[in-house]
């Protein structure tokens, strides 16, 4: 079963298009990361990936069915979400926060059981949180906000993971961290990945492919190689960046910046 398909998407915001005709296919075990320049649409994308949005044209599955077609409850034991500048509440804990996660497998009367609490401690380990349960949210810096709402999700057990810009706040360590282990959790566990990623280096070392939007339109879509062509990123970006091969990372591409 395909996680997620994307036909023909087209969606607008008080008819301003945002996203004209985009069509993506995500697999299990993979990570697709979306890049492009800022207000290209792939915050939308992902919401309208989640099912937070409908679009205007063309169609959204998941699992072969409509978000439409699932309950909140079914879809969340299914796919799990990281949005951009997501709220927790300073006041709670961290394995308060991270427990949350796991609500959508809670019974009637919502107390957590052994299995739901063995899955947000396995959340946290795999953030490199686990010391930290009994920290207040409101104690806690940016990157390691970030990290808890990852380990947030994946308490839920998704099978399909959506992240905007998921490294936000993280240092470099953190970041690679980060990335390594959705990278993982692809490979070992079958999760499929849509992955939001400003930076242009790491979205070439971790994600199996990239898909280009700029204005709205899916410009690229395929290996990390032929996507960040140097000619490609140099119509999106002008002349500020210019495209290496790596010679240590089987040659995926290096960006820096003109003149370095």
């Amino acid at each position: 079963m395909v996680p997620l398909e994307m036909e023909n998407l087209t969606f607008a915001y008080d008819g301003r298009p945002v996203l004209r005709g985009v069509s993506l296919r995500l697999m299990p075990g993979e990570v697709l990361g979306l890049i492009g320049p800022n207000g290209a649409g792939k915050s939308t994308l992902i919401r309208l990936a989640a099912g937070f949005l409908r679009p205007g044209l063309g169609t959204v599955r998941l699992f072969g069915r409509p978000p439409s077609q699932w309950s909140p409850r079914e879809l969340a034991r299914h796919v799990a979400l990281v949005p951009q500048g997501a709220y927790i509440p300073p006041t709670f804990t961290v394995w308060e926060s991270v427990l949350l996660g796991r609500t959508p497998y809670l019974g009637f009367l919502g107390v957590p059981r052994e299995a739901d609490r063995a899955a947000a401690r396995r959340a946290l380990e795999w953030v490199g949180m686990a010391e930290l349960t009994d920290r207040l949210i409101g104690e806690l810096s940016g990157g390691e906000r970030q990290r808890v709402l990852l380990a947030r999700a994946l308490a839920q057990e998704p099978r399909c993971l959506l992240l905007d810009e998921p490294t936000t706040h993280l240092d470099i360590h953190h970041q690679v961290a980060v990335l390594t282990l959705i990278r993982r959790m692809a490979m070992e566990c079958g999760i499929a990945v849509l992955v939001v990623l400003h930076d242009l280096n790491l979205a070439a070392t971790f994600a199996d492919r990239l898909a280009l939007i700029v204005d709205g339109t899916l410009v690229a879509l395929g290996d990390p190689k032929d996507v960040l062509r140097r000619e490609r990123l140099t119509a999106v970006y002008g002349d500020a960046v210019a495209v290496f091969p790596r010679p240590d990372n089987g040659g995926r591409p290096a960006i820096l910046p003109r003149g370095v």
